[in-house]
């Protein structure tokens, strides 16, 4: 029998969770509290959340030692750090450029469709239902907005403490850590290459050979990935459930459609034409790290997988791709920075401040800069739209982070597979650059 292709077996998971979920959500609404029926749904969407963490873990586990060896060997195999600049300086151009494009389609969009306005008015229905959400939110969903409120501006310097970690150790243990990890990666990296030969090559080989374990390692954990899956998405569907839709339909709406644009017509045309590359192609490369990606709405958790695909289906090199996408999954959130961009926007317009060019603009600014700044912060999509919703007088901005904490969950899935796809596509656009070429696209 013909064995199901692993990407396949996630959207199949997929589809199984929704639909088990869906079930399992209408039989407790017909249900007595105490019932047998509504204990064994309660239990098994417990068991559904541990195994889901069980996965999340998993892939989290191996992104220390599977970032550090692949950033050590793809730069020290070089035999000098010639061109590392220009890499460098590319890469993060890309980051920038592709960030602000996706800021820009969620400026347009979210003025076009107007999600939070009827008739050129503030939506009444909507403003209330946000206080009505917020009001019903979780303890722990109003401690994450408490918890982000209490970010300053002055914070966002921290990213380049955390670049020179005092502990790598320590760094390497700890959640946002990533970047501080690459840094010294690289240095190592660097330092390496200016060893004699004789001296370097032992070193060089034992990392590779750590590097091949851990891709071996990811090869086996994924293996796992559509039972990981289906217990991620149980849970979510079940707690989010169809209604949010009713009000906040419209603003939703505007946010998928915003990161399809972005990653169906945007990327696609960089690739088409910077990168010279077969968007299909690039697709098909990436379906399963956008799955993955989708289901955990983690771009760090992806990591392993993301590395995986474009190595070997895209075809990049591990000094290139070692670079890009490490430091992407820690810097570059085009999908969040779009969110951040259309979420601000919806809540000023619920709340009936009217914002002109020049603010606009300012949030335009302030969504591409804290969406590298906050690298690393807890809750950082938080952290970043309430600053800008403070930084642009808007009133009630801890209610309006609440109510749309509270279904945020798809949202966060959807710009998350954005996020890692523009990551991607930055390591095969500037392998292009590079004078790398796979044959296959």
């Amino acid at each position: 029998m013909k064995k199901i292709a692993p990407h396949w077996q996630i959207l199949i998971a997929l589809i199984l969770a929704t639909g088990t979920a869906i079930v399992f959500r209408n039989i407790t609404m017909t249900v007595s509290q105490d019932s047998a029926a509504q204990r064994f749904i309660m239990n098994a969407i417990s068991v559904s959340e541990f195994v889901g963490k069980l996965f999340i873990r998993a892939l989290q586990m191996i992104i220390v030692p599977l970032v550090v060896s692949s950033v050590i060997a793809g730069i020290a195999s070089l035999g000098g750090v010639k061109g590392f600049g220009r890499l460098g300086m590319r890469t993060l151009g890309f980051y920038v450029g592709t960030s602000f494009a996706a800021i820009v389609v969620g400026l347009l969009l979210v003025n076009t469709i107007q999600p939070g306005l009827v008739d050129g008015k503030p939506n009444v229905e909507i403003r209330e239902a946000l206080q009505e959400k917020a009001d019903s939110a979780s303890d722990k969903e109003k401690s994450k907005v408490a918890e982000a409120g209490k970010r300053k501006p002055g914070d966002y310097a921290d990213l380049f403490k955390k670049m020179i970690p005092e502990n790598i150790f320590s760094a390497a243990s700890s959640n946002g850590q990533l970047l501080g990890m690459i840094f010294f990666a690289i240095l190592f990296a660097i330092a390496m290459t200016q060893l004699p030969r004789d001296n370097m090559l032992p070193i060089l080989g034992s990392i590779q050979g750590v590097n091949d374990v851990m891709i071996r390692v990811t090869q086996w954990v994924m293996m796992f990935a559509p039972l990981g899956v289906f217990g991620l998405m149980i849970p979510t569907v079940f707690k989010s459930g169809p209604e949010i839709f009713l009000n906040l339909g419209k603003y939703f709406g505007t946010v998928l459609l915003a990161l399809s644009i972005h990653l169906f017509v945007v990327m696609p045309l960089v690739l088409q034409y910077i990168a010279k590359v077969n968007p299909w192609a690039h697709f098909k490369a990436m379906k399963m790290a956008l799955l993955t990606a989708f289901s955990t709405a983690s771009s760090a958790a992806t990591l392993p997988e993301t590395m995986h695909c474009v190595q070997k289906n895209a075809g990049v090199s591990k000094r290139v791709s070692s670079f890009t996408l490490p430091l992407g999954a820690t810097v570059n959130m085009d999908g969040t920075a779009l969110y951040e961009c259309v979420a601000v926007l919806f809540v000023a317009q619920v709340m009936g401040i009217e914002m002109g060019v020049a603010a606009q603009f300012a949030v335009v600014v302030t969504a591409l800069l804290t969406s590298i700044g906050v690298a690393g912060i807890p809750s950082a999509s938080l952290v970043a739209i309430l600053l800008i919703l403070r930084s642009s007088n808007i009133p009630n901005a801890e209610m309006a982070i609440v109510a749309l904490l509270s279904v945020d969950r798809l949202l966060d899935m959807s710009r998350t597979a954005v996020n890692v796809f523009g990551d991607s596509c930055a390591a095969v656009t500037i392998a292009s650059l590079e004078g790398e070429k796979d044959d296959n696209f």
